[in-house]
């Protein structure tokens, strides 16, 4: 289980530390992809990318092209150097609008990379009483 927030800062060549609580659950390589439904990046471990991967098999491509699309053109493999840094790939730093602060945190089955300041402007949206409704509407 992936849990935790970060701070880091990405450098001009895409290069970020990775925090090594979330790297030693992740693996020796993991997944980055555009974020579901919001301006972040995703990191899946290899095994949990493969399981979304065999998610999406099970349906007809005309239901699940857009979505592989979108997934998987802009997937890129992150291997850790001995320092602990990832490279992230020019594309999904643009997508995610990463320029210096970074946030990473850990989401349960994967880690989501955001822009400190798109982290920043959610957090109003994460009050207690919003997750209590929230939790209602699913029967937690």
């Amino acid at each position: 289980m992936l849990f935790g927030e970060f701070y880091y800062t990405i450098d001009a060549k895409g290069r970020l530390n990775f925090p090594a609580k979330l790297r030693d659950e992740m693996g020796e390589r993991f997944i980055l992809c555009r974020g579901n439904g919001d301006r972040c990046i995703n990191a899946y471990s290899m095994e949990a990318f493969e399981r979304l991967s065999e998610k999406l098999r099970q349906y007809p491509i005309s239901q699940a092209k857009m979505l592989r699309r979108y997934l998987f053109a802009g997937a890129a493999e992150a291997e850790p150097d001995k320092q602990g840094r990832i490279v992230v790939p020019q594309t999904l730093r643009e997508f995610a609008g990463l320029t210096k602060d970074v946030v990473i945190t850990g989401c349960d089955d994967h880690c989501e990379i955001w822009d400190r300041a798109e982290w920043d402007a959610l957090q109003p949206q994460m009050d207690p009483a919003a997750a209590e409704k929230l939790m209602a509407e699913i029967a937690f």
